[in-house]
């Protein structure tokens, strides 16, 4: 059976008024995934994985359920691309630009309280301020002193908005590269 006559993978649906994925957006994107991981036809990155987004719709596919396989699919590519990169580049270089990664992300933690990312303007909605400053505490000190974080923790961080609100992609972009930093030393 090649990857393409391969079942589909299944999900339980939402039911009523709940909306879930789209069924087929998520089967095309593991479809792809699947090919990329095994024949390595269409190149796919972790991050891409991490970013995938899907349309909400009624009697979707459940999302949490989603959610999950994805993250153990972009595990699979992290540890697949660290292994490559450590046999192309080095351990010591691999090393060099995890650290050099995690320092950059760090050094933005670290910034004051009510300043750590751009705020969007007044009227306009952007994250809470309180509770991304919460958040970028607690990974700052696991980047500093290793505390107990794990990457799900940082996958399911979600924030309320408020105006004028830290902006959105900028502290996205941070947690990703959290994420990424590390599936690099996992």
């Amino acid at each position: 059976m090649t990857t393409s006559e391969s079942p589909p993978i299944t999900f339980a649906e939402t039911r009523g008024a709940v909306k879930g994925y789209d069924k087929r957006a998520v089967d095309a994107f593991l479809v792809r995934a699947r090919e990329a991981f095994e024949t390595g036809a269409e190149p796919i990155t972790a991050a891409e994985v991490r970013q995938a987004a899907f349309p909400l719709v009624r009697r979707g596919y459940v999302i949490a359920a989603v959610d999950a396989a994805l993250g153990r699919i972009e595990d699979a590519f992290a540890a697949r691309e660290r292994e490559e990169a450590v046999s192309s580049e080095g351990a010591h270089a691999w090393v060099g630009q995890t650290r050099e990664t995690a320092q950059v992300v760090l050094d933005r933690l670290s910034r004051p309280k009510g300043r750590r990312f751009t705020r969007v303007g007044p009227l306009r909605y952007g994250y809470r301020i309180d509770e991304v400053d919460l958040v970028a505490d607690k990974l700052a000190k696991y980047l500093e002193t290793g505390d107990s974080v794990t990457v799900e923790q940082v996958r399911a961080v979600a924030f309320r908005m408020q105006r004028g609100g830290y902006r959105e992609v900028q502290v996205d972009a941070v947690l990703d590269a959290v994420i990424e930093v590390m599936l690099a030393v996992a």
